[in-house]
């Protein structure tokens, strides 16, 4: 069971790989125009976050070494991609985002740490920041539900890039069987989640694969589904 569980986290951390890459082209694309456009810098500072507490629970719980190395790469990409979201998005924005993600990933995460390690020690500052990132994963999971409104409005998959949500679906079911095979319910229940949005992006993505924008959809709709990512979840 130990070998099957290690075998499986390595599946996961490939896949995990492959979400924390999919938005190089977003980047791209705002390297190459000079601005951040439309695009929102919140997925990316709360994937951040996500990433640094997973990294912390697979640090001081046994047996999670493959959930912290897999997260601490999320680490490095996302604090990039916030760099540059901050370099190339104007004043106001860039201000609003320099805040929110100092609050979050220094004032937010720095006090998770500094409680854990004075006032819990053991199963109890495990399962304190193992509740913390479930919350925050199933949040994050939970964020394609406003794409997915919009496709059945607009019968058009036009919103909802294949390849995003068939990642989501296969990176939620690696692991969510690594986590049954270790009994680590902060990893199953979220990402038991994911697996189950996945599914549904994946019905709606066979049901109006085939459909054209329809004419009821406004400009604004059509705008927010192509240029807003959805939070997502690469690690857990």
């Amino acid at each position: 069971m130990a070998d099957l569980s290690l075998y499986v986290g390595i599946i996961g951390n490939i896949t995990s790989v492959l979400l924390f890459l999919s938005p190089v082209s977003t980047f791209w694309r705002i390297i190459k125009h000079g601005s951040t456009e439309e695009y929102e810098s919140l997925p990316y500072i709360c994937t951040l976050l996500n990433s640094s507490l997973w990294t912390y629970y697979g640090l001081i719980k046994p047996g999670e070494i493959l959930v912290a190395t897999v997260n601490g790469f999320g680490i490095i990409v996302e604090a990039v991609y916030v760099i540059l979201f901050l370099i190339y998005a104007p004043k106001p924005i860039k201000a609003k985002s320099a805040i929110l993600a100092g609050f979050l990933n220094f004032g937010f995460f720095g006090t998770a740490v500094l409680v854990t390690q004075l006032a819990l020690e053991g199963e109890a500052r495990i399962n304190a920041i193992g509740f913390l990132g479930a919350g925050l994963n199933i949040i994050m999971y939970g964020s394609p539900l406003a794409a997915m409104g919009t496709v059945v409005r607009s019968k058009s998959v036009e919103y909802m890039p294949f390849f995003l949500s068939f990642f989501i679906f296969l990176n939620s079911g690696v692991w969510t069987l690594y986590a049954f095979l270790l009994r680590d319910y902060f990893l199953g229940v979220p990402n038991g989640t994911g697996v189950v949005l996945g599914l549904m992006q994946l019905a709606l993505y066979g049901m109006y694969r085939n459909s054209k924008i329809s004419k009821n959809s406004s400009a604004d709709e059509i705008e927010e589904g192509l240029q807003h990512e959805p939070l997502i979840s690469a690690s857990t």
